[in-house]
């Protein structure tokens, strides 16, 4: 028994330094506030989707309209934390635990939208593990693998715009989506 004193201590140690680690972290912080209008282009499994889109972001709330060319609602989805909401032109609803699996299920393609808030700001979404960056020369985002995701990035290069985010175009498992920024505002500010 002279043993176990010496040892007891350690054991008990490392126990309860194992249950440490396995604590829960805290999520990570929401992206900052913005409005975006856009285009959306999807290719998946052989198919082809393309419509407007109109963003409103905030910590608390995402809200997105896909759009016919004219403007009219193809869809309307709206995520937060107790879950999203799809609902068609038709008035059909769909409803899912995150706006990424409800677009899955309603429309056959996936929109990350929780990395995609951090995106479109040209950020890594914090929380989970970057695979892969590159940078302009400008030291700006370039490409990003994140998420099981390849995020590629186009800027203006003149104009009013030049400098900003242009583009992004996300390549996941069997889908590509495309989306074009025509403008947007962040922390109440044009951009």
């Amino acid at each position: 028994m002279t043993w176990f004193k010496p040892c007891a201590a350690p054991a008990v140690a490392a126990a309860l330094a194992g249950c440490a680690l396995l604590a829960p972290s805290p999520p990570p912080p929401p992206a900052p506030a913005f409005e975006l209008l856009g285009r959306v282009a999807v290719s998946h499994d052989g198919r082809a989707f393309t419509s407007g889109v109109r963003w409103q972001h905030t910590a608390e709330r995402d809200e997105l309209w896909l759009l016919t060319p004219t403007g009219q609602a193809l869809a309307h989805i709206v995520g937060d934390a107790g879950g999203a909401t799809f609902t068609g032109s038709d008035r059909s609803e769909h409803k899912a635990a995150d706006i990424g699996s409800l677009t899955h299920r309603a429309l056959g393609w996936e929109m990350p939208v929780t990395q995609l808030a951090w995106w479109v700001q040209g950020e890594a979404a914090p929380g989970a593990v970057v695979q892969a960056v590159e940078r302009d020369s400008q030291g700006r985002l370039a490409a990003l693998e994140q998420d099981g995701w390849r995020v590629a990035y186009v800027y203006d290069s003149e104009g009013a715009r030049e400098g900003r985010l242009r583009r992004l175009e996300l390549s996941g498992e069997s889908q590509v989506l495309r989306l074009v920024i025509d403008g947007w505002q962040r922390g109440g500010e044009p951009r």
